[in-house]
């Protein structure tokens, strides 16, 4: 599923395409703007969108061989909750 069609899924359940639109729009980017600021976003029962730390290392370049610096890097996570996991392995419906 897409943007366009997750938006279309929930224009179904709202009956409003341009409200859904807005609604998408406005959660991805607050939890875009939170993560990238540091803090976490907790959705419970959903799971949790956080900031994480890549620590500089040292790696090779496969076509040449070459020893290449990988500068320390920061990076979305999420962990999925509880409720989440169990929908995914088919535990609860």
């Amino acid at each position: 599923m897409n943007k366009r069609e997750l938006i279309d899924a929930i224009s179904e359940r709202t009956g409003d395409k341009k409200s859904a639109t807005e609604a998408v729009n406005a959660v991805l980017e607050t939890i875009q703007k939170t993560v990238a600021s540091g803090d976490k976003v907790a959705i419970t029962g959903f799971g949790v969108f956080e900031k994480t730390e890549r620590a500089p290392r040292t790696a090779r370049n496969p076509a040449t061989g070459a020893t290449i610096n990988v500068p320390r890097t920061f990076v979305p996570k999420f962990r999925p909750g509880a409720d989440f996991k169990a929908l995914v392995n088919g535990d609860k419906e």
